[in-house]
């Protein structure tokens, strides 16, 4: 590869997931000073969707790699459904009237931050969010459907993806070696993967989802060595976690 080659392939990796983040990182600060009026998040959310997505593709990263194989598309459908259910299972109402015990050591403790009760988790309302909550603005009595179906589509097809470029193809073999594409995708390393594992799932409120989520994306990736492999399981979970968002009303997750 040239200078400039090697240059592209590093901000194809990297440049979507740093506007996402940024964008989220803003929306907090505007939120703590009280300057984050409700609607905007759901706008805000399809402008990055869209920005992102026309980054990813104007880069194109994927040139560092072969074309999907479709032999590894049945693992990567399954495993995204099981991680789905994982997401979903302890937070559905029917746990909680069966084992709410459970249901409220989950939330306590792995949910961000360990220790205390995340703000959606209000035993008057749950699993309805509390009147006012933020998330509830992605709904689309609120936000319209088209903004709703944006969010949706944002998670499955957009933040999955760069998400899997950014930390299996370019942190966990920058870990490694800092020309990280001159690192076989497939090639194991237990200390780069464990805290690629760890960033992930902090990266998440729900942590200990996310980190199991990013230890089958990571497995499936150094297994098959086919990142789209990972992209499509990782877009699979969101997807089914976003339609049972929209069909169970449980806009906390958003």
């Amino acid at each position: 590869m040239t200078v400039e080659t090697d240059k592209r392939v590093l901000a194809g990796h990297v440049a979507p997931f740093a506007v996402w983040v940024g964008v989220i990182l803003l929306l907090q600060a505007l939120e703590s000073a009280s300057l984050c009026p409700r609607g905007l998040y759901p706008w805000s959310y399809a402008v990055k969707a869209v920005a992102c997505a026309g980054l990813f593709l104007w880069l194109k990263p994927w040139r560092a790699y072969a074309a999907l194989q479709t032999r590894h598309l049945p693992l990567a459908l399954g495993l995204g459904v099981a991680l789905a259910a994982v997401w979903i299972l302890p937070e559905m109402p029917w746990v909680g009237r069966a084992a709410p015990g459970f249901q409220e050591f989950y939330h306590r403790w792995l949910i961000l931050m360990p220790g205390s009760l995340p703000d959606y988790f209000d035993a008057d309302f749950f699993p309805a969010l509390p009147p006012g909550h933020r998330s509830l603005a992605y709904s689309p009595e609120q936000a319209g459907w088209p903004l709703t179906l944006m969010r949706l589509a944002g998670s499955a097809c957009v933040i999955a993806v760069i998400e899997e470029f950014f930390f299996r193809g370019f942190f966990y073999r920058w870990l490694r070696k800092g020309a990280f594409w001159t690192v076989p995708l497939s090639a194991f390393d237990a200390q780069a993967f464990w805290t690629v594992v760890a960033v992930f799932g902090l990266e998440h409120d729900r942590w200990f989802a996310g980190m199991l989520a990013g230890a089958v994306y990571g497995w499936l990736a150094v297994r098959t060595g086919d990142i789209w492999a990972a992209a499509v399981a990782h877009g699979v979970t969101n997807l089914l976690l976003g339609v049972y968002v929209i069909a169970s009303r449980q806009y906390g997750f958003w």
